[in-house]
């Protein structure tokens, strides 16, 4: 009988990845394994160079890399969009951009920022599974009084920004508890207006770190006792830029180890940010440690997109993309392609280096295979839980990645094995290609040698994008 009962939750998950697109259907052996608490730390801007574990020799991350050294570190994942919204949007649904319904940064437009009751979220997928789930930090995908609000969508609690403009601010008037405004003792000068109606800003007294609040919370979170697993989603908004306050948009209480650099302003801004974000994630992992949960605790970090050139910072200073081309809103490897690493002490190899091409999108499949139940079948997501098991020689593999952009004149762009094509303006724009096995930094555009390749990922782009009446290009 309980053969019988692994060959049906095989069946199923082979059932419910029928749409991601892939070139293996390679079973993986069974693995006898617990299903783990789930932690998915989510920086905000933070480049795949930014990191010292992905190269970068200035700002100083020595927790983070500890994470890489103790687990996977994945060289060629992705984001599910080179902006904030529809990438968090890919990962909470598991579909890409072309099939998502949101797609782009709408400024809290309610009828394309919102996640719908129809959408299903993994929170709603791990909380059907048992799980407990907590959001703590800036969601972005639904409003107060929207269907895409955190507690309409899996999470059992919530605590952070809902409006991506008011989590520009690191000093705010107040955050979400739940549905519940929650007022701190900053004082705003608002600024603008987005199109949902909500002001942006910039403090003019500054008392309360939003990001400090959010490590508290977590920490508080992990200190509790759990009859069964949980899953906390830490959206943590370092190291994005305050837009509304220029210049001196790179919000910290203070420079801590890089005061005494002759930096620029915003760069000692920037590095601060990241290296209060690292000790916070130190902090994390020792209080899993404490509480006797760390070993069957997989974490997850990564960043939501590329680096960005915003409140005075410069991603060229600290070399914030790598040796990629691109920084956010690019559809270039700087945009999308982030740091991801996996760690998972009872389970994962320790000290790897994964090279699976993947996105957010492959979160859906994976937490499901990882709390064992199913998911819906109309997503294109694929469990790399053969990779976090040691073994990568029964992973699946995509087809394709795809993604699309609507800002700046539109473009979209297709990952198909070691070749990439960028389109822009999307459907009418002469097709950028570049082979990434010998061009990472996309230099070189092969289009001409390599015709067939061309028309090969145009109809990629072509059968990947699903029309969206509030998605469309405007020519």
């Amino acid at each position: 009988m309980r053969n019988l009962a692994i060959l049906f939750f095989s069946l199923l998950l082979i059932s419910a990845c029928s749409t991601a697109p892939t070139t293996s259907e390679v079973p993986s052996e069974e693995i006898a394994f617990e299903s783990p608490n789930i932690i998915f730390i989510m920086a905000d801007d933070l480049g795949y160079g930014d990191l010292g574990c992905y190269g970068q020799s200035e700002i100083q991350t020595p927790n983070i890399d500890e994470l890489a050294a103790q687990g996977i570190k994945f060289t060629q994942f992705y984001a599910g969009s080179t902006v904030c919204a529809p990438s968090r949007a890919v990962l909470m649904t598991g579909q890409h951009t072309g099939r998502t319904h949101v797609r782009g940064n709408a400024g809290g437009d309610s009828k394309r920022q919102s996640l719908r009751s129809e959408d299903v979220t993994v929170a709603e997928v791990l909380k059907d599974a048992g799980y407990q789930t907590a959001l703590v930090g800036k969601w972005g995908l639904g409003e107060p009084e929207q269907e895409g609000h955190p507690l309409e969508q899996g999470f059992d609690s919530f605590f952070g920004y809902l409006n991506q403009r008011h989590a520009h601010n690191y000093y705010p008037e107040f955050l979400w508890d739940g549905r519940d405004s929650v007022s701190l003792d900053n004082v705003v000068e608002r600024v603008g207006m987005d199109r949902g109606g909500f002001p942006g800003g910039y403090a003019t007294e500054k008392v309360t770190y939003s990001h400090d609040l959010f490590a508290d919370k977590a920490l508080a979170f992990l200190e509790e006792e759990y009859s069964k697993p949980f899953f906390l989603y830490l959206a943590l908004t370092i190291p994005h830029a305050n837009n509304e306050a220029g210049k001196e948009g790179m919000e910290v209480p203070d420079y801590g180890i890089y005061a005494d650099r002759d930096w620029p302003e915003a760069q000692k801004g920037t590095a601060a940010m990241i290296t209060r974000m690292d000790k916070d994630i130190g902090r994390i992992v020792e209080t899993l440690k404490a509480q006797g949960i760390d070993d069957n605790t997989l974490i997850i970090f990564t960043s939501d997109n590329g680096p960005h050139r915003e409140g005075g910072n410069d991603p060229d200073y600290f070399d914030s993309n790598g040796p990629l081309q691109g920084i956010k809103r690019a559809m270039h490897e700087g945009g999308v392609r982030v740091p991801f690493i996996v760690r998972w002490p009872a389970q994962a190899p320790a000290g790897v280096t994964s090279d699976y091409i993947g996105y957010f999108g492959d979160m859906m499949a994976t937490l499901a295979e990882l709390s064992k139940t199913d998911y819906p079948d109309n997503t294109q997501s694929i469990s790399i839980v053969p990779t976090l098991l040691g073994q990568s020689e029964n992973q699946r593999s995509h087809n394709y990645l795809y993604w699309e952009f609507y800002e700046q004149g539109s473009r979209q762009a297709a990952r198909m094995g070691n070749w990439k094509g960028i389109r822009e303006p999307m459907f009418t724009g002469d097709l950028q290609l570049f082979n990434l096995e010998e061009d990472i930094g996309e230099q070189i555009n092969v289009a001409d040698q390599n015709s067939d390749i061309v028309e090969d990922i145009i109809q990629i782009m072509d059968e990947a994008h699903e029309p969206s009446p509030f998605w469309v290009v405007k020519q």
